[in-house]
Order: structure tokens, then C-alpha cells, then sequence
């Protein structure tokens, strides 16, 4: 084969197409066979297209042999058949063949049911995060396992308990009619609000694999922004804040792949195409009355794309955290308010703010107290410095934490 990334580049795009409409004809109950066909689909293509070479049409290839390892699964499987199709199969051939509709529509639909029906309520956060990751962006249980900083056998144990889940609820593909779409569409934001930041601030190792959760959240995003139905301004708030972070994903790590932090990142590596792109979602969430989490921390997030420090720009900063902690308060919203307002007006008044919070188990409370203690009280500042490094779970924010406590000592 000429492109050895074509497969695995198709396997990232059309895995998830080919499930989505495969869950929809054979039910939600039916996702592990809708996920072997598929798998099945690309292993004979890795066989073949080795031998043969690639087709002229490979995506057309991929969903005509999908569909015929589909009907020979139902001719095989009589019982699972009748229970699909709601009909006796005849003896005649092609009579009990059931339609598989893989038309550009449909794909897309499927793709978006399917992203309502993983999001149900009923089901965990965690689990939600583990389907999409499973089923919508193609990651395999290694790779699941990679994100989550655990086991291969704790994320199988998850995505059965996930699947049973929804057996038992009865969940169906659908749409979410009028009268509930507000609600189930506040659960798929939140799901991809976590995915995206899964990927973001990852501790895991591999820094092409968090980029690529990254990608795949704002992508499932971007469907709800190209659906009428879901097309809301919550929704492009999100992908704006999605965008604006994105941005400075390759200034995040060094090439020792260490953390650089925000004050120190090289804005000449921040992605001014994406940064446009957040400024055209957030203008067209500016309609409306409602104001949501993403609405706020989406202009947060454009207010960091400025690199300049300013008093004004940390202000606004300081003021969106304000009344994003009315809106919905979080122990984290709240520790990252007092680096605004330290930055906005004083170190001093920041400290009081943070002690405030008492958050005495996180690391990055001990990491932020050692910042704005330094140059005030350095003593004060070495001594949280080394508490976060005590609490922190990965290798950089290790590396990071040694350094700073290094150069505090030499200071």
C-alpha cells in the first residue's frame, strides 16, 4: 500500500459512521455487533488493500462491504434476524434482506442519536466519556485506558457496564423531541466539555493522543453546530472555548515535552487560524438571553489569547470568574479566579482569597499559593511548592514543581 496512513486515518473517520448507521438498524441493544462489523470491515480492507491496492472509491468500498458482511451476518443468524426485521424470513433469496440505508443523511444522523443516546442521563459521566470515546471518536481500550490514567481491564469493565446500562433503560436512537431537548442537550455538552478537557490537561504521557481527543470533541461539537435542531448558542460557546484553548496546544509543552505554563508559553506557537475561529463561534453564541458556563468561559478564554499583560485584560478575566462562580460554582473556577485577581490587583489580596478555599488535598491549590507567596514570603512559598509536589500524579508536573523549587532555593 502507497499511504500506510490511509486506513488508520479512515479508521478515525468512518468507524464511527459505520457503527452509528449499523446501532440504528440493528437497535442500540445490538452495539457490540454493529462495532465487530465494522471492525471486521477494516481488517479486510488492511488484507486486501495490501494485496490489491487501494480501491479508487476506499470510503464507498468500506461501506459496500460493510453492508454485505451485514446481510450475511442476518442470513446467518435467523432468530437475531427475525428479532431485527419484526418479520419471518422467507426461503426465497433477498426477500428478508433488510434495507441499510448509508446515505450522507442518514450517516449524520445516526452519528448525532447516537450521541444523545450515550449521554443519557442514566448513565455515568465517566461512561458517557468512555462510549463517545469508544464508539463516536474510534479509540481503541488501550487507548481509553491511555486517557483515563487507568487499566485496560477497569475501561472494559466501564463500556459493558455502560452497554448494559442502556439495555436495561431501553434506550433508542433518536432525536430528543421539543419538549426535552434543552435538558438531554445540556448532557452531551457537558460530556464533550469533559472529553475536550480529558484530552487538554491530560497527565497521560502521549502528547499526539491528547491532542487527538481534543480534535475529535470539537469535531463531535461542530455536528451539533451543522444540525438546525441543535444549532444553539451554548453550543458555539463551547466550540469557541474549544477553539481558543486549542490554540495554544503546541506552546503547552516544551520539546523535553515538560508543561510550560501560560506566562511563559511562546505565543508565536498559538494557532492564530484557530483563534479566529473561536472568535466567529463565540460571536454567533452572542444571541439571545441565555448565558451559560460556555458563554463565560469562552470569553475567558479569548481574553488568554491575548498575550499582552495588561491590568484590563486580567479585569475582564477577573469579572467573567465572578459571574461564572454565581452561575455555577466549582472549586477550580474559584482557584483559577484568584490568579486573575492576583494578576488584576494584588498578590496579597489573591492569598486571602485562595486560603479562603482551603482545598488543602489538590495540588494545584499548594502550586498557586507557592506562586503568589513567592517574592512575599519565600519560606511560605517553598513549603507549598513542596506539598503540591507530594500530591501531584504526574511526570510534569513533577518536572515542573522540582524546577521551581530549585530555583526558589537558589533565589
Amino acid at each position: 500500500m502507497k499511504n500506510p496512513d490511509l486506513i488508520p486515518h479512515l479508521f478515525r473517520t468512518e468507524y464511527r459512521k459505520i457503527t452509528a448507521v449499523l446501532s440504528k438498524t440493528f437497535g442500540l441493544e445490538h452495539i457490540e455487533t454493529a462495532q465487530d462489523i465494522a471492525s471486521d470491515t477494516f481488517l479486510q480492507a488492511s488484507e486486501m488493500w495490501g494485496i490489491k491496492g487501494v480501491p479508487d472509491n476506499p470510503v464507498g468500498w468500506l461501506y459496500t462491504v460493510a453492508r454485505n458482511k451485514t446481510l450475511d451476518y442476518l442470513r446467518r443468524d435467523k432468530l437475531f434476524r427475525e428479532k431485527i426485521s419484526g418479520q419471518v424470513v422467507r426461503d426465497s433469496p433477498g426477500a428478508d434482506e433488510l434495507e441499510i440505508d448509508l446515505s450522507a443523511q442518514n450517516i449524520t444522523d445516526s452519528q448525532l442519536q447516537m450521541m444523545f443516546a450515550i449521554c443519557h442521563p442514566s448513565l455515568p459521566v465517566e461512561s458517557q466519556i468512555g462510549l463517545a470515546l469508544n464508539v463516536l471518536c474510534a479509540f481503541g481500550i488501550n487507548e481509553i485506558a491511555s486517557a483515563f490514567l487507568t487499566s485496560k481491564e477497569t475501561i472494559n469493565k466501564r463500556l459493558y457496564r455502560a452497554r448494559e446500562k442502556l439495555r436495561a433503560e431501553q434506550v433508542k436512537m433518536e432525536f430528543p423531541d421539543e419538549t426535552e431537548i434543552e435538558q438531554r442537550l445540556e448532557a452531551v455538552l457537558k460530556t464533550l466539555y469533559l472529553l475536550f478537557n480529558e484530552g487538554y490537561y491530560s497527565a497521560g504521557k502521549d502528547i499526539t493522543l491528547r491532542k487527538d481527543v481534543c480534535i475529535e470533541a470539537m469535531w463531535l461539537t461542530k455536528m451539533l453546530i451543522e444540525n438546525p435542531g441543535t444549532d444553539r448558542p451554548q453550543v458555539n460557546a463551547l466550540l469557541a472555548l474549544m477553539c481558543f484553548h486549542a490554540s495554544r496546544f503546541e506552546a503547552r509543552t516544551n520539546p523535553a515535552g515538560e508543561t510550560v505554563l501560560y506566562q511563559d508559553q511562546d505565543d508565536r506557537l498559538w494557532d492564530t487560524a484557530l483563534i479566529s475561529r473561536g472568535e466567529h463561534y463565540l460571536n454567533r453564541a452572542s444571541v439571545g438571553s441565555q448565558l451559560s458556563r460556555y458563554h463565560l468561559e469562552a470569553a475567558i478564554g479569548y481574553w488568554h489569547t491575548i498575550k499582552a499583560d495588561t491590568t484590563e485584560k486580567w479585569e475582564h478575566i477577573l469579572q467573567y470568574y465572578n459571574h461564572l462562580l454565581i452561575l455555577e460554582y466549582s472549586p477550580i473556577a474559584a482557584l483559577n479566579r484568584t490568579y486573575a485577581l492576583a494578576k488584576a490587583r494584588s498578590k496579597a489580596e489573591a492569598i486571602r482569597e485562595a486560603e479562603k478555599l482551603n482545598l488543602e488535598g489538590n495540588h494545584l491549590y499548594h502550586s498557586l499559593l507557592g506562586e503568589l507567596y513567592s517574592g512575599i514570603n519565600d519560606a511560605q512559598a517553598l513549603d507549598h511548592f513542596k506539598t503540591s509536589l507530594s500530591l501531584a500524579k504526574s511526570r510534569a508536573d513533577r518536572q515542573l514543581l522540582t524546577e521551581k523549587i530549585r530555583k526558589l532555593r537558589e533565589a
